[in-house]
């Protein structure tokens, strides 16, 4: 079934529909999902700029959003990476 689609990531990771494979995969492996606002993802964004000159794509940049914004908490002795893109980037909109 279609889902609509939009925000500040939605080029990169708004998929109008599912596949049938995908789904039955994330139905069997995916625990949770969590929503992260797009203020957070600008945030988010911002930072890796301001703290390491890495321009990052919205859709790049969310991983990192959830963690700084709270959206998900990684589990007491986690050790987490955050992979981050930027080839779908205007490097003006992160400039502060």
């Amino acid at each position: 079934m279609p889902a609509p689609v939009g925000g500040a990531a939605a080029d990169s990771l708004g998929a109008r529909q599912i596949g049938a494979l995908a789904f039955a995969v994330a139905r069997e492996r995916v625990a949770a999902s969590v929503l992260v606002p797009d203020a957070a993802i600008r945030a988010a964004q911002r930072a890796l700029w301001d703290a390491a000159r890495v321009v990052a794509e919205p859709g790049g940049a969310t991983a990192l959003a959830a963690l700084l914004c709270g959206a998900w908490k990684a589990p007491a002795g986690a050790r987490v990476g955050v992979l981050v893109c930027g080839g779908n980037c205007d490097p003006g909109s992160v400039a502060g």
